[in-house]
């Protein structure tokens, strides 16, 4: 039973991540206002990036940088296991990077929809969209019974 317990402890962070996941994955599907979507979309997407960073952890291991050899051989592989891996790391580096261009798009294409119709609410804007395409196919029934 203690074995199990310190599993689970130790696996604590995955569970967070999952939680982080599914409150993202909540804002982006069930919520209305646009903003609130964009800040779902931002969790979710911490969370993912937290869950490879955690994955590319190790303990009692160094960063992968090697020391500086006078002679000419090589590193035994049996050292390769000292090292953490880097690559979880870079790419959520551009993780980072995608996800600040994403949330900037966004923020800009929130800002034009408020703009166009006062409002950041989903189902507001739906429904001025169908009185706007209803309004243009009566104008076009008009227009065609005058010609």
């Amino acid at each position: 039973m203690g074995e199990i317990m310190t599993i689970i402890i130790s696996r604590m962070n995955y569970a967070v991540y999952i939680i982080l996941l599914m409150l993202g994955m909540y804002g982006i599907f069930m919520k209305n206002n646009y903003m609130k979507k964009i800040i779902g979309l931002n969790i979710l997407q911490t969370s993912v990036i937290l869950f490879f960073i955690s994955i590319g952890a190790k303990r009692n291991a160094t960063i992968p940088i090697l020391e500086h050899h006078t002679g000419h051989e090589m590193n035994s592989g049996a050292d390769v296991i000292h090292y953490i891996n880097p690559l979880p790391h870079v790419l959520m580096l551009t993780a980072i990077v995608v996800a600040v261009a994403t949330l900037g798009v966004a923020l800009a294409m929130t800002i034009k929809i408020y703009k166009d119709f006062n409002t950041i609410e989903e189902d507001q804007i739906l429904l001025q969209m169908a009185r706007e395409s209803g309004l243009k196919k009566i104008r076009n029934k008009v227009e065609a019974a005058d010609s």
